[in-house]
């Protein structure tokens, strides 16, 4: 039955966004100086589309809850190392 209205799909959310931003950032956190630059505000990103993105498939609106959940996780790893190395170089 795909012309049933109550079988109609939920649109896709944030969640391929989230993902991608969190890898984007994840894969710059290695690197010193361009990670600061890059990788960090991509991680706040990420993490800020992650928790958007997984709230809305909470409430059912949107059907990619676990790939903005791992955007955001992504995201706040990549962050965490960001930090890290910028503590590592610092001296």
């Amino acid at each position: 039955m795909e012309g049933d209205p109550a079988t109609k799909p939920r649109p896709r959310g944030l969640g391929g966004p989230a993902l991608f931003t969190g890898v984007l950032a994840l894969v710059f956190a290695f690197v010193p100086i361009v990670g600061e630059f890059v990788a960090l505000p991509a991680a706040v990103v990420a993490i800020t589309l992650g928790l958007i993105g997984w709230d809305r498939a909470e409430r059912g609106l949107t059907d990619d809850g676990a790939r903005a959940l791992t955007g955001g996780v992504l995201g706040l790893l990549a962050g965490l190392i960001v930090f890290f190395v910028f503590l590592a170089t610092m001296g």
